[in-house]
């Protein structure tokens, strides 16, 4: 959610931003009820370990919808927050403190902020693009708190980073389970619910992406994209997924959304889907195929563990991170698709989608360069084929000449404002 500005704040992201490494952020995590008022709980399941750094030590959250969500954005940070407080011993019941249901408001983050920090912690995650200015005040007005924002780009060179990752990996892999669904049915038509397109880097590069992956299976493939101006509406999601079906027939509903939606509209229509956030098999599963997840554990274990580092000196923690900037992709396992739901999904979609990843994994290739892929199957085995090839935009602009290495990542982070050819939007 909320997420990286376009064009004027590339310059700003490219100079801050430097590349961290980092498991799994499962599906577990309960949680208690409160706190959807504005108010702090406490979150989380007991465990049995010793505590790291002290049972004293405690961990702020700020999010931006229910800690009880059961599946998307705020349900996968806060999975990946317990999962990495438990498997360095803490106890998320007594350590971790939430204001939850905050609106990308500066006072009230900063409402948020007052009310964590009169509570004792050590740390606190922000996890909504808008909560940016908020939390660059905050860690001016509490020095000795750290404050580590998600998907942003402010930072200091004490007590102050943000996080993010490569997320448009992820995205190219659910194209392709998405373009191989679409050739089986005979349906080149594939939507894709979008808070926001060329607006923000982030949900443009997401689309593209996306778009790329389908059309690496299927060639004929066409990402009709309806976006709702909004990161998290659940109505709207509904309703623009419900539009994509009628109106243009798809096949095949992706997102760039916060809740399951548009995967439950898939189910309903008797269509298909590829979610976002986390694995939405369970809320779709007679739809969903796979979904571009976050495992946030792997940057939340070494964030905490790095501000327990810190023995009560803020001031460390940016350099104990190794930088003001934390961007890691699938090498580091912080993204990836989720399990694929073999049930629904094209036959040999799998190998495909592992041949890809490995081919990133590597180094070897990534998705914005001026090389294609496409796939040769013979018996469940797949040879991926590279074919030099501009990669133009929708006006027919070149992107990347034919062979030409992958786009920057201060243009996929901060200054993407196109779509590839084989998007249209509306």
């Amino acid at each position: 959610m909320k997420k990286f500005l376009a064009l004027a704040l590339a310059a700003a992201m490219s100079l801050s931003l430097a590349a961290c490494g980092g498991g799994n952020g499962g599906q577990g995590g309960g949680s208690s009820a409160g706190g959807s008022d504005g108010s702090v709980s406490n979150s989380g399941g007991a465990v049995s370990t010793p505590v790291s750094g002290g049972s004293d030590f405690k961990v702020g959250a700020i999010y931006i919808t229910s800690q009880n969500d059961v599946a998307g954005y705020t349900f996968q940070h806060h999975n990946g927050i317990t999962t990495a407080m438990k498997d360095l011993g803490m106890d998320p019941a007594t350590q971790l403190l939430i204001v939850d249901n905050v609106a990308e408001d500066d006072t009230a983050v900063s409402n948020a902020i007052d009310t964590l920090a009169n509570q004792g912690v050590s740390i606190i995650f922000g996890i909504s693009f808008g909560y940016i200015d908020a939390m660059e005040d905050g860690a001016e007005r509490y020095p000795d708190i750290i404050f580590s924002h998600g998907t942003g780009y402010k930072a200091n060179d004490t007590n102050f980073n943000n996080y993010f990752g490569r997320i448009y990996q992820a995205r190219y892999l659910a194209g392709i389970a998405a373009g191989m669904k679409s050739a089986e049915l005979g349906n080149n038509s594939i939507g894709y619910v979008a808070a926001f397109n060329t607006d923000y880097a982030e949900t443009c590069s997401g689309i593209n992406a996306f778009a790329l992956g389908a059309q690496s299976a299927n060639p004929d493939a066409v990402v009709h994209v309806n976006v709702i101006n909004a990161w998290g509406d659940e109505t709207l999601e509904r309703q623009a997924a419900q539009a994509l079906v009628d109106t243009y027939q798809c096949g095949v509903i992706s997102q760039h959304c916060d809740s399951a939606q548009p995967q439950l509209v898939a189910a309903e229509n008797n269509v298909f889907g590829c979610g976002y956030n986390s694995d939405m098999t369970e809320q779709a599963p007679t739809a969903h195929l796979t979904a571009a997840i976050w495992h946030w554990n792997v940057y939340y274990q070494t964030a905490i563990q790095a501000a327990m580092d810190c023995d009560g000196d803020a001031s460390q923690f940016v350099d104990k991170m190794g930088g003001n900037a934390y961007y890691a992709g699938l090498a580091e396992g912080f993204v990836d698709a989720s399990p694929l739901n073999e049930s629904v999904a094209a036959p040999d979609t799998q190998a495909v989608m592992t041949a890809v990843r490995d081919l990133m994994i590597s180094g070897e290739w990534d998705v914005f360069s001026g090389v294609k892929l496409s796939y040769n199957i013979t018996d469940g085995q797949v040879e991926i084929v590279k074919t030099d090839a501009d990669l133009v935009d929708t006006e027919g602009n070149i992107i990347v000449a034919a062979g030409g290495p992958s786009v920057d990542d201060g243009v996929i982070k901060g200054s993407m404002n196109y779509n590839v050819a084989g998007v249209v939007e509306g």
